[in-house]
């Protein structure tokens, strides 16, 4: 295809890679190891507080570098987007490139990259690329309305509450099943009620999770109809979220009938609204960022990502 481009890494192209020094496990510690190796060809800028790499990724884009390499989660690679879109024109003059070491890597598994640092470096200097779509949500935060981009999912309801619940101390520990114990504790509280509203009409339900591509959570295929140059946000609506629907999900997944036996229903538009009626929380990459009154778009092809 001739969106699909390849072009071998070389002196020429400018890469600055933008790393989380405090990833889980040894990642941080190979990392170091294998940037020795490399790091007289580029830049290398750890972070030191959360919300850093989005003004390095702005800073590197100005400063003229072509390929932005996000190391860390889905996080470090949701705030190093948002970067490169700081800079007028900072999607056309530079490419995102993702080097995994969260604990789930949920963009990098729908771009089918390579989990090993290695590997995945290896990719990037094959420098394959793909022009993929940009969804942006707007929202509130401290009582202001806020636009960000994000690269995977979106989530209010039951989703984002268990964020809220996550216990980063045991996440450290036991990974993606931190999640699992966060939903847990979410399931006992009053729960949301949030309406969808897109050009086909309203929908509501007490967990809605909006996705550019097909996976949630890891290697869960949520969103089956999702493409990531479509021009669509996928939308998976959940009318009720408590033990038996978590039980019938979970069985849905395993045996891919999520949306059967969970009940829930789809939608597939270029912009859908959400509200609520109470207080709720809006997730956008695993991090809550601010709440519901939101409403989502999509920019087609326009995120130039590395692919294998």
């Amino acid at each position: 295809m001739d969106e699909v481009r390849f072009r071998r890494h070389h002196r020429g192209v400018r890469t600055c890679i933008i790393f989380n020094p405090t990833a889980r496990g040894d990642k941080a510690q190979r990392l170091r190891r294998l940037l020795e190796t490399f790091a007289h060809d580029c830049r290398c800028q750890p972070t030191t507080r959360p919300g850093e790499a989005r003004s390095l990724a702005a800073e590197a884009v100005a400063g003229g570098f072509e390929t932005i390499v996000a190391a860390g989660g889905d996080g470090t690679v949701n705030e190093v987007l948002n970067g490169m879109g700081d800079v007028p024109q900072g999607y056309a003059k530079a490419r995102l490139g993702v080097l995994p070491m969260g604990t789930v890597n949920v963009f990098a598994r729908e771009l089918k990259l390579p989990l090993g640092l290695e590997s995945a470096w290896k990719t990037i200097l094959r420098g394959q690329e793909l022009t993929i779509d940009l969804p942006r949500a707007e929202f509130q935060s401290n009582g202001a309305t806020v636009t960000r981009y994000f690269a995977q999912l979106a989530g209010a309801g039951l989703d984002s509450r268990a964020v809220s619940l996550v216990d980063w101390k045991l996440k450290k520990k036991i990974g993606p099943l931190a999640y699992v114990a966060a939903g847990v504790k979410a399931l006992s509280r009053k729960q949301s009620m949030i309406t969808v509203t897109s050009a086909a009409g309203s929908i509501s339900g007490e967990m809605v999770l909006i996705g550019n591509g097909k996976f949630y959570g890891g290697s869960f295929v949520f969103f089956t109809r999702a493409e990531l140059r479509d021009g669509l946000l996928d939308v998976c609506v959940f009318p009720r979220v408590n033990w038996q629907i978590f039980a019938r999900s979970s069985l849905g997944l395993a045996t891919n009938r999520l949306h059967r036996l969970a009940g829930a229903g789809e939608i597939s538009s270029p912009a859908v609204a959400l509200s609520a009626d109470q207080q709720t929380f809006l997730q956008l990459d695993g991090d809550n960022v601010g709440e519901l009154p939101a409403r989502f778009s999509i920019q087609p092809r326009t995120l130039r990502v590395i692919v294998p």
